[in-house]
């Protein structure tokens, strides 16, 4: 290195700020993300999961061009970027945008107006990612656009936040407030907001201002120094657009206090590269080396550590945009995005144009299916840094999953490789994938050919003009994966490319040459099935030839031996193939009309103006409306929500904006990981066990601990003798905090590392080395089956232990059939919080300790700490302002990281903090309880039911936690039905995996699907519909109180039959029903489904304290027991605060509202403040507040009556406040509310679902839900509907998405965002409408109010009902004759495509071929 002057230091932008870091004295490995949140006072990008797989951390990125002064502008995920790749850059973060000092951005305020931000951890990300899309949409050609309006389209507002995950809104309002600044939205189809009024016309003038140059994203100082640095000859590539500056950082070493070298180089030439590549240790020790452009496969291989990283993102050689004549050359540095790009660019589709001006239709169809698929790989501001070179060596020598090596295998690319010696030589993709490059070689570039040369070969009849032969280019990619627009690793993917010529006096069509690739189904790299296209070359498509090409291809497509899902991707393939060729078939007629979504070209027919599709023998065509979702964007959401607003208490019942939406969106808002670290503040991370069931040996630390920067271990000797080894206490039981002997689970905490910096305790954490003895105590039980054979249960209180309804025997002799012993189960679900479990410890004078926890019960928590550290309570402070996200998972599997922290703190006499990374926070949590139910039931021949019995198996885990309560839960929900009696069985299983906790809706889903499965069931045995067995079984009031007792308010309160018939009319489901029928009838590949499902559910309301004081100059502030998760409780307290008060006046404005604070919670300053859980803490809090006001107007009322005497002109709340103090006025009031004897009530609803399922990769689309659901006179319209929104995608994951996936040895594999994927906003209805019932006043509820928390969740069963319909019909075509079929949750598309038929595709062909008179 010594030829290369050294330059360490990196100068980029932040916030219009400079920033310059000495990289001598960082880490190299240093992300910008951590940057940020260690150096900067900027935590707007928040850590949610470290892979670039949920887009909290998304910041722009601004590059300036010295020559043509542009500013290339893109999002990029920040816990990948590194830091050093940010030289010469700008970096503008969701504050930079706006804040609460200098002012809010409009989309800060567009976000607030939607009611687009609940928890609030994503909200910067969200934002940031419009931003980046409004930037981009600026460089767009402009068309006429009215003020206020960007160049964005709805669709690109939409895919803008495709990559970005949301666990609270249900996306929405996110997408509403994008799509606000598209220059082609209808505002009339925007949502709920408070900008306008409800039947108010909409007003553009009224939502906030957007000024495109309101924001300087690259400062003037960063361009004077380009300027001042030039333009050197070496590091310049003008002539396709890449201007490379003279970086200030090309050299940076750092050693630590063990040795440990780093180094970053950033060569500007090829010969540097491989000087940069023979750096080695002092010793003469090869280093591990990484060539860096966005470091993107951070996310994906974690485990890789390198001492070298050579950033080649300033060659320019590498950096290569070259458009010749028959291809595109790509330089391996180019980005994806940038090759989206350059594929889509006039320049490329002019380039080579035939001289009468015509572009090649090949050429079109080629680039632009390439740029379709690229758009899907990855998300926006991955592909913005992910490079093509990059993606295709992982798929080389990692066996990534690349879709991006697949298609340019099938579309016949080639590389360049280029030696040491710099000799360069041209690959087929084929011998790249084949044999990885050595240490001497490197990829240089892609050419990708624009197959301009199979194009027409004509024969004219001079006779009469008749063409006879021509040929035609087919081109077409696929993907199976769980989102449509990307973010999730393809099940599989193909490319394919075919020459076809076509004689027209004899109707064939002949294959002349054709390429397959197929990828990602279990194989080491993407393959080319050779035989198949041996085969294929030359014949005439039959049904005969199609269907032996799939019987061969079937043969080829073979998984490797433990590919999940293997079988289904053998089919999915098979379909691929299917759906590429069948339109080729000679004499293709068939009775029912085929239609495919995502056929590029129907050979047979053409879509003409109106819509329906015509076949070419003139039969009659589908139906338009029929055909309407098929012809319409498959990602585009809408929806309406409908509502009464009530003004008895206002401002309660008004739909105000959430209380600090925007602080949220700008990223001003702290979380417990955003809290500055103190003075000498330690960093935790466990060391958990490794195994399901093992006795400890020994754990050994010597060597670690002398690892750099580690302080202590602390382990189960570290508790104080007076304390007790406890992490989680519950009602049913306590877990330890650090396993001792036994470890009984895969993520028990055996000890803590404690170190200077996070990444310092997490390297030594994973270096400690337990010895385990796994024979002794014999094989772990990781099955409710296991746990049944060795008896290994949690006992069940009585005083917690559910009731039958009724006499079974009695029940059954009355039933005309019986269903014995079916069974149906249930996995689990990963809360999937933003925020990670995270603590902050801080020890204080005399043995307290102050604990700052994102916690959902600090109270309990401040219990199990003191507990745990042998001190009293008054010893210990919780305090929690928000959490990023809680469902339950906040509530006791927070705890352990709690009680850790303070008992490392109360040891070491120094801060300690930890936040838990995203795959140890998913082995650890455990999450939902998976249930396996098996029931008998008794029913009538008209589908009444008479009688049931139900066998539960709960999988609690190693620890009994809330697990327990379980049982009364699901047999609670189970009662929705009048199953005339009801008796059941349960166990609650311990079993060796990570314990089991209550989430959203405990016990209550799985119970709730459960009886759907029965009823289903039923309708399936007797031959009815669904729905019809339903409507026989819904309660009547009677029977409703027979079942739930004095839970029962009173008839006019029992509005679930009123909803249900309501639903039925208002969602047109007789004439939607009708529609399907037809469709499904019409179109084999496509079937659609319709179910309507209905919602009990029983909620408790509990104590809760508040105090309010009024400060002397009018301010107030209100604290309460609950915590903020994003549900909205400071809103509605905020509200309820102002309502209470506001007795003393006629009228409450919103000036009044602004001087309400809601402070944090604090377990010091208000004790008992209880679990926020169960849906009724914002109710709850509520009555405690209005009931602290009515005390404060008490005593307020007198003086300002007095005052009105002296003041006939009115006394203001100032002057009222300011009397009261000279007074000496009791301005401070602190209540403890409690419900009365029967604190129980039910909440109901119902919900109509339409989907849309494909049967050839068993991929569902949600077309629509309808929900009306009765919250009573709600609080806060605003947040209820995003409190039902948000829950009922929810559950859409928990019935069709989320995979909790659990290997052999008890480990969660499921551990990332690669494995395991939530909704998205590509997974939603694609129309939401939601409806809050306008019911009759609830006198025994808080203001006639209800809760909406947790109840919309079941509602979300609808959809997976529906999708049985949709089976159903594939069944009836494929005469599959079980009229019956189980299918569990989630009903993922592997799931799906089984019920259909893994060989629905042979099985067609073999039909076909029996009755076809086509010669084979």
């Amino acid at each position: 290195m010594a030829s290369l002057p050294a330059k360490h230091l990196a100068v980029f932008g932040l916030n219009g700020q400079r920033i310059e870091v000495d990289f001598c004295q960082i880490d190299p490995a240093t992300t910008l993300l951590d940057y940020l949140r260690y150096h900067t006072r900027y935590k707007g990008a928040k850590l949610g999961c470290g892979e670039g797989g949920c887009g909290a951390c998304v910041v722009l990125l601004s590059k300036y061009n010295i020559k043509t002064k542009e500013i290339d502008e893109f999002s990029i995920s920040s816990c990948l970027t590194l830091l050093g790749s940010l030289d010469g850059c700008s970096i503008t973060t969701s504050e930079g945008l706006g804040n609460c000092r200098d002012g809010y951005h409009s989309i800060h305020q567009r976000i607030a107006g939607f009611h687009a931000s609940q928890c609030g951890y994503c909200t910067p990300g969200m934002c940031m990612s419009i931003f980046a899309a409004l930037r981009r949409a600026e460089t767009k050609e402009k068309s006429d656009l009215k003020d206020g309006f960007s160049n964005l389209s709805v669709l690109e507002a939409e895919e803008a936040i495709a990559g970005n995950v949301c666990r609270c809104t249900g996306y929405r309002p996110i997408a509403d407030a994008c799509k606000s600044f598209a220059g082609d939205v209808d505002l009339e189809d925007l949502g709920l907001n408070s900008f306008w009024k409800k039947n108010e016309a909409a007003n553009p003038n009224k939502l906030p201002s957007y000024n495109p140059t309101a924001v300087c994203t690259f400062p003037d100082f960063l361009k004077r120094e380009f300027a001042a640095r030039g333009c050197s000859a070496p590091n310049c590539n003008s002539q396709n657009g890449v201007v490379l500056r003279e970086p200030t950082l090309n050299f940076a070493y750092k050693e630590d206090i063990n040795g440990e070298e780093r180094f970053w180089t950033r060569p500007s030439s090829l010969e540097e590269i491989w000087t940069n590549l023979k750096l080695k240790r002092a010793g003469s020790e090869d280093l591990e080396h990484k060539l860096v452009v966005g470091n993107t496969s951070a996310g994906i291989y974690k485990g890789m550590k390198p001492q070298v990283f050579i950033d080649i993102s300033n060659i320019p050689e590498l950096q290569v945009i070259n458009r010749l004549d028959s291809s595109i050359e790509v330089g391996a540095a180019v980005t994806i995005a940038k090759l989206i790009e350059a594929l889509e660019d006039r320049k490329t589709i002019d380039t080579g144009i035939s001289d009468q001006g015509k572009v090649s239709y090949n050429k079109q169809i080629v680039l632009k299916g390439i740029a379709d698929h690229l758009k899907k790989v990855a998300s926006g501001f991955i592909r913005n840094t992910a490079s093509i070179g990059g993606n295709l060596v992982m798929a080389q020598k990692m066996s990534f999953d690349s879709d991006v090596a697949t298609i340019l295998l099938g579309v016949g690319a080639s590389v360049k490789i280029i030696s040491a010696k710099r000799i360069e030589s041209i690959l087929t993709m084929e011998e790249f994938l084949d044999k990885p490059l050595d240490s001497e070689s490197l990829l240089l570039s892609v050419c990708i050919p624009y197959w301009n040369g199979a194009s027409y070969s004509v024969k004219e009849d001079k006779n009469n003009g008749i063409t006879g032969v021509y040929g035609k280019l087919l081109f077409k990619t696929y993907r199976a994966a769980c989102r449509p627009l990307g973010n999730a690793v393809s099940y599989v993917n193909a490319a394919f490319l075919a020459q076809i010529s076509l004689n027209k006096p004899g109707g064939n069509r002949i294959i002349e040459s054709v390429r397959l690739a197929f990828g990602a189904f279990g194989v080491s790299h993407a393959i080319r099935v050779n035989n198949v296209e041996e085969f294929l070359v030359g014949k005439v498509i039959t049904y005969a030839i199609l269907l032996e090409a799939v019987r061969m291809l079937k043969a080829s497509v073979v998984p490797v031996e433990g590919t999940p899902k293997s079988a289904y991707r053998q089919s999915v393939a098979v379909g691929f193939l299917f759906d590429f060729l069948f339109p080729l078939v000679k004499d293709f007629v068939i009775p029912s009309v085929t239609f495919h979504p995502n056929r590029m070209d129907e050979i047979s027919g053409s879509v003409n103006l109106n819509g329906s599709l015509e076949v070419s023998n003139g039969q009659s065509s589908i139906d338009p409306k029929a055909m309407k979702s098929c012809c319409k964007p498959k990602y585009l959401t809408s929806g309406r929500q409908m509502m009464e607003f009530y003004n008895d208490y206002h401002p309660v019942g008004q739909p105000s904006s959430k209380v600090g939406a925007e602080l949220q969106a700008s990223g001003e808002s702290v979380y417990v990981n955003d809290i500055p670290s103190p003075e000498n503040c330690l960093y935790g991370a466990f060391v958990y066990s490794e195994k399901a069931l093992a006795l400890v040996n020994k754990v050994d630390v010597r060597h670690t601990i002398k690892s750099s920067g580690v302080v202590a271990y602390i382990s189960a000797s570290d508790i104080p003798e007076e304390g007790r080894n406890v992490g989680v206490d519950t009602i049913f039981g306590a877990e330890v905090l650090f396993a001792e002997d036994i470890v009984e689970s895969v993520g028990q905490p055996i000890g803590l590392m404690v170190a200077n910096t996070w990444h310092n305790a997490r390297k030594a954490a994973d270096k400690v080395k337990v010895d385990y003895n796994c024979e002794l105590l014999g094989p772990p039980i990781l099955s409710v089956e296991d746990a049944v054979a060795k008896e290994s249960y949690f006992q069940v209180p009585g005083w917690w232990s559910p009731t039958p309804v009724g006499d079974l025997a009695k029940g059954m002799s009355e039933a005309h059939c019986r269903i014995e012993s079916a069974e149906v189960r249930m996995g689990s679900q990963y809360y999937f919080y933003l925020e990670t479990q995270t603590a902050l410890a801080i020890p204080d004078e005399d043995h307290c300790m102050d604990v700052y926890s994102s916690c959902q019960n600090p109270s309990i928590l401040q219990k199990v700490i003191a507990k745990c550290l042998g001190v009293p309570l008054h010893n210990i402070r919780i305090i929690t302002r928000r959490v990023g996200g809680g469902f339950g998972g906040k509530a006791f599997r927070c705890m352990p990281v709690a009680v850790a922290c303070a008992v490392a703190a109360y040891k070491l006499r120094r801060p300690v903090r930890m936040y838990l990374d995203r795959k140890t926070d998913m082995i650890m949590a455990g999450g939902r309880h998976p249930i396996k139910a098996n029931y008998s039931v008794g029913f009538k021949n008209d589908g009444k039911i008479t009688a049931l019995h139900v066998d539960l198996f709960i999988d609690a885990g190693f620890s009994v936690d809330l697990s327990p309560a379980l049982p009364q839960n699901i047999i609670t929900a189970m009662k929705k039905y009048n199953w005339g009696v009801l008796s059941f069985e349960y166990k609650v299983c311990k079993t060796n995996l990570p314990s089991k906790s209550f989430m959203r809706g405990p016990g209550d889903v799985q119970g709730s699907f459960i009886a759907e499965a029965i009823i289903e069931h039923v309708a399936s045995i007797l031959g009815l519909d669904a729905n019809t067995v339903r409507e026989k079984n819904i309660h009547t009031f009677e029977s409703a109180e027979f079942f739930y007792g004095s839970c029962v308010d009173s008839p006019l309160a029992y509005t679930l039959p009123s909803i249900w018939e309501k639903l039925k009319r208002s969602a047109s489901l007789d004439d939607r029903r009708e529609t399907i029928r037809r469709l499904n009838t019409s179109n084999r590949w496509l079937k659609r489904g319709l179910s309507l499902v209905p919602c009990f559910f029983q909620v408790m309301l509990s104590p809760k304290p508040a105090r309010v004081i009024i400060f002397s100059d009018g301010s107030i502030t209100v604290e309460v027991g609950g915590i903020e998760l994003g549900q909205g409780l400071w809103t509605k307290v905020k509200q309820m605060t102002a309502y209470a008060l506001g007795q003393l006046w006629n009228d409450v404005c919103e000036d009044f509202m602004s001087k309400i604070r809601i402070v944090q919670q604090d377990t010091i300053s208000l004790a008992h403040g209880g679990f926020t859980a169960g849906s009724t803490t914002s109710e709850g809090s509520c009555e405690a507040v209005r009931n602290a006001c009515n005390i404060l107007v008490e005593r307020l009322l007198p003086v300002k009556t007095l005052l009105e005497k002296t003041k006939p002109s009115g006394v203001s709340w100032e002057d009222l406040i300011l009397q009261a103090v000279i007074q000496s006025v009791d301005l401070s009031a602190q209540t403890y509310w409690v419900p009365d004897s029967n604190p129980k009530y039910l909440n109901y609803g119902a919900a109509a679902s339409e989907v849309e399922v494909d049967l050839l990769t068993g991929a569902t689309t949600i077309l629509q839900t309808d929900i009306i659901y009765d919250c009573g006179r709600s609080l806060n319209p605003a947040v209820d509907v995003g409190q039902i929104e948000g829950a009922f995608v929810q559950g859409i994951g928990f019935f069709m998405n989320e995979e909790v996936v659990i290997d052999k040895n008890g480990r969660v594999v499921s551990d990332g965002t690669w494995t395991y994927k939530v909704p998205t906003i590509d997974t939603i209805p694609q129309k939401l409408n939601v409806e809050l019932l306008s019911s009759p006043l609830h006198q025994k509820r808080v203001l006639s109010s209800k809760a909406s928390g947790e109840p919309p969740l079941l509602l979300a069963a609808s959809v997976h009902c529906a999708i049985r319909e949709a089976i159903k019909a594939a069944r009836e075509d494929f005469q599959i004759e079980d009229k019956y079929f189980r299918m569990d949750c989630p009903a993922t598309m592997d799931v799906i495509k089984s019920l259909c038929g893994l060989d629905n595709v042979e099985r067609y062909l073999q039909s076909l071929t029996a009755t076809s008179k086509s010669p084979s």
